[in-house]
């Protein structure tokens, strides 16, 4: 059975719901996401997820929901049945359309023969999969919980439950090679999967990798390898049938991540969990970042979010911002229609220098990143945003 998301998108009404599980068995070094090694408040924290979606299911109005997300974190550190009592929860309060994409993040040493199994028996009928990499040197230095075995074995025994797999995969790791990260892509698409989110190691401030690169312990990671790894990943993929649909994400036609995608085109979601976020079209929200805090604030009947309203200065560096990483663009109507006269001859005067360059073109009346201009994406759009204006 193929997954329903396309190539083509659709302008049809539906949102999503994101559901942040904010534990992991142990801390990878690169990692600034919200989360706790200690599973202790588990329980209660099912709980109180449960009474969040109950409490804001009058947010979306009417629209039905099309995604559900499990991410954290690592949420296949939750039983099957927390994982259904939480997708009954959303189906009990809010409209829920007849084929949702219901994804559940995992990590492999969760992913045994048993727990797969068991997992295809469940609503959830796509899996992410942490696999980061295929090799015991770049597992240890990330400090990931799972092995090089284990990560060939679980997806290997999941291809034959699920149709629609998604894989991580790290490149510009210190010291890893060209060969070698080569080897890493084609591991992955010996499997078959259909879709593959590879992300650039990254040196956020607070984590462990942070102080190991300060000491000097592990060797900063390189933006040219980086770059070179980016385009060498992308070129692989392209040649094995795979469409490069969104700057970290590549999928074979009919995979892409509707998730992910509703977020790139600027559809409503809602972030259920300690530090999610949610967004209605004209204002977004963020629930606090605090394990116990949450879990009482809900005990107490209260939402522990914030909300601001976005400028139209806001609005229209968001949509510069996903609209670039993607393959749909910048449409430089929408631009016109939905911010005015101002902002379209804006981007296009910020953009020509970039234009001139071939890192950016147009096509269709719609602004994109060329092949070498896609690493530089994200410093690229930051250029476009409009910063003063009223």
């Amino acid at each position: 059975m193929e997954a329903k998301s396309s190539y083509i998108h659709t302008d049809t009404e539906t949102a999503g719901i994101y559901i942040h599980i904010p534990f992991c068995r142990q801390a990878c070094y690169y990692c600034d996401f919200h989360f706790s090694t200690s599973l202790k408040k588990r329980e209660e924290m099912v709980v109180a997820l449960a009474k969040e979606i109950a409490l804001r299911k009058s947010e979306l109005g009417d629209v039905a929901i099309q995604t559900i997300y499990f991410g954290g974190g690592t949420p296949s550190v939750l039983s099957d049945a927390e994982i259904i009592f939480l997708i009954d929860t959303v189906y009990s309060s809010f409209k829920v359309t007849d084929d949702p994409e219901i994804t559940l993040e995992a990590n492999p040493d969760d992913l045994s023969s048993g727990r797969i199994k068991a997992l295809a028996t469940t609503p959830v009928n796509r899996l992410s999969i942490g696999i980061q990499s295929f090799y015991e040197e770049d597992l240890r230095l990330m400090n990931r919980a799972h092995n090089a075995n284990q990560a060939a074995v679980c997806i290997a025994e999941a291809t034959t439950y699920f149709d629609n797999i998604s894989i991580d995969l790290i490149y510009g790791i210190p010291d890893m090679s060209n060969e070698r990260w080569l080897k890493n892509v084609d591991k992955a698409l010996a499997f078959g999967v259909p879709h593959i989110s590879s992300y650039a190691l990254t040196v956020e401030p607070k984590t462990a990798l942070h102080t190991f690169v300060k000491k000097g312990i592990i060797a900063p990671p390189s933006d040219e390898a980086a770059q070179e790894q980016f385009l060498l990943l992308a070129d692989r993929l392209q040649e094995n049938g795979f469409i490069h649909y969104e700057l970290s994400n590549f999928g074979k036609p009919g995979f892409f991540s509707q998730n992910n995608t509703a977020y790139w085109l600027g559809k409503k979601y809602l972030g259920i969990g300690p530090s999610a976020h949610s967004y209605d079209g004209s204002t977004r929200s963020w629930n606090i970042a605090n394990n116990a805090l949450y879990i009482k604030s809900l005990e107490n009947g209260e939402l522990p979010l914030e909300r601001e309203t976005l400028s139209r200065n806001d609005r229209y560096n968001e949509h510069v911002m996903t609209g670039l990483r993607t393959i749909w663009g910048v449409s430089l109507q929408k631009v016109e229609k939905d911010f005015g006269d101002n902002y379209h001859k804006y981007l296009l005067q910020q953009a020509a220098p970039y234009l001139n360059e071939e890192l950016l073109i147009v096509e269709d009346d719609t602004l994109k990143a060329t092949r070498k201009g896609k690493f530089l994406t994200d410093g690229i759009a930051s250029d476009l945003f409009f910063i003063n204006l009223k």
